[in-house]
């Protein structure tokens, strides 16, 4: 009887063309579709084919995390031949490489208050984004082992203040912990708490990966009274971020804000975060940095890989330059402009293995930011329901109930483990390919396998460019026309 009555339903009521013809049996289809996420993790992907993380990476997160062991037997389970895979040349003359390479000072020439930050930290990730026992978790790991946790742009939250980490603060385009009622800036709610102690740097959010040009998107369904109270934003409403600033216009007007929060924050490092698009539009920056004699304290590169929640299919597949092509150009442009000393670059966008940092060092790094692989320490499973509530780990959710399920004391040791566990891999990768300091590396030290069953260096497959190239006149073929279009005016 009851199979009768959805027989019935689903012929004469139902929207489904699936369930019109074949009622009752179609409710199937759905049932496993529903769970055909969980199907293709556990029963179809092989151990590398896992998108955005394959099994071998994630379970050596899960392995440092958790302090066991993370060798592995009978070989790579890579095929090291196909197009693409990348490698370092070892030596047979390994080094020792002293601690002090493990970090590094954040803070230019113009900043009063420099940071010795570590050369791997937390990305952003906000309070709103993420559970309140996962911002703790992280912060708390980020207190234990001496790093930083960058806020997201969701604002600097009781969360990310209760357990003593090391905070840079991320100014996004909603202002949210800085922010009037209309949605401005506002300076005086800045410098309170940009003088906080445990606020060591300031950076503005002009684009990320996931989304450039789209501005952050939290959904309705995570906009409690606390995100809104926090936020300054109403309750249980998408809270979408403008695609631009409101602060300043242009370059220039980017570098006198930078100078703006660098002197309301008492003198702390000051930059800003994008995702390259344009190359004229960064060019453009960087004329604006010679116009006005202000230089950021350092860059944050968002790779196009990079991306922990809620964006737009399309913009997530198809806008934004990946993160080893983008940092190959903006060391470059930095080179060419002869700056490159006073910045720092940071990246972000898959960064989780020791091997991940040489290889972003190499191409013009100084610093790595990791978001999913510390998502992964403190219990993520790699669900891709981060948009939903719904994260079954309550590490992506507002959901107080599956929050719960986030251990603070047990998950920040597992943070703290696996950032230590990097950091020494780091290391000990750099004096196995025979060098002493992270300045020593260099693209050429970088191997990838080509189409033609060769290998070329980065060196080989990208311009160099020389210190002061672009000031000079000798500027490269591939980036005159772009330098020749930038203007330090607008973007």
């Amino acid at each position: 009887m009851p199979y009768s009555v959805i027989g019935l339903y689903d012929v004469l009521t139902t929207k489904h063309n699936v369930l019109n013809n074949y009622p009752v049996l179609g409710h199937f289809r759905y049932m496993l579709e529903f769970v055909s996420p969980e199907i293709r993790q556990y029963f179809v992907e092989t151990n590398e084919s896992g998108r955005p993380f394959n099994r071998i990476i994630r379970g050596l997160v899960y392995a440092r995390a958790k302090g066991q062991v993370d060798t592995q037997a009978f070989g790579t389970q890579y095929d090291i031949l196909t197009v693409g895979y990348h490698r370092a040349n070892h030596s047979l003359a390994p080094k020792h490489v002293d601690e002090s390479e493990k970090r590094v000072l954040l803070g230019g020439p113009q900043c009063s208050q420099p940071y010795n930050a570590s050369r791997l930290n937390v990305s952003a990730m906000s309070f709103g984004a993420l559970s309140a026992n996962a911002i703790r978790a992280l912060n708390g790991g980020a207190k234990d082992g001496g790093f930083a946790h960058n806020t997201g742009e969701g604002g600097l939250s009781p969360h990310h203040l209760a357990e003593g980490g090391d905070i840079i603060w991320q100014i996004g385009t909603g202002y949210f912990g800085c922010r009037t009622a209309d949605g401005g800036f506002d300076k005086d709610k800045f410098a309170e708490k940009a003088g906080t102690e445990v606020v060591k740097a300031i950076e503005i959010k002009l684009s990320q990966g996931a989304k450039p040009s789209h501005g952050g998107v939290l959904p309705a369904a995570k906009v409690d009274e606390e995100i809104a109270q926090i936020r300054g934003v109403p309750v249980h409403q998408d809270v979408i971020s403008p695609p631009v600033h409101s602060a300043f216009e242009g370059p220039t007007g980017l570098m006198h804000f930078v100078q703006h929060l660098r002197e309301m924050s008492g003198g702390k490092p000051v930059g800003f975060k994008l995702c390259i698009g344009r190359p004229s539009e960064f060019m453009a920056i960087c004329k604006a940095m010679l116009a006005t004699g202000i230089v950021p304290d350092f860059i944050t590169i968002d790779g196009a890989e990079g991306g922990t929640g809620a964006a737009p299919v399309e913009f997530t597949n198809r806008l934004g330059m990946p993160l080893n092509e983008a940092l190959i150009f903006v060391n470059n442009c930095l080179r060419g402009v002869g700056l490159r000393d006073q910045i720092r670059i940071i990246c972000s966008g898959k960064v989780a293995t020791g091997y991940d940092m040489i290889e972003k060092f190499a191409l013009g790094a100084d610093m790595c930011n990791s978001a999913r692989a510390m998502m992964f320490a403190i219990g993520c499973i790699q669900a891709l329901h981060c948009n939903t509530n719904r994260c079954p780990s309550g590490v992506a959710t507002q959901d107080p109930i599956r929050g719960r399920a986030v251990n603070v004391p047990q998950k920040r040791k597992r943070v703290q483990r696996y950032h230590d566990a990097t950091v020494e891999s780091f290391v000990e990768i750099l004096g196995a390919m025979g060098k002493e300091t992270t300045a020593e590396l260099h693209p050429s030290d970088i191997r990838r396998r080509t189409a033609d069953e060769r290998e070329n260096s980065y060196a080989d497959q990208y311009t160099l460019v020389d210190s002061g190239a672009f000031l000079s006149g000798s500027i490269p073929d591939e980036y005159a026309a772009d330098w020749e279009q930038a203007t330090s005016e607008h973007f």
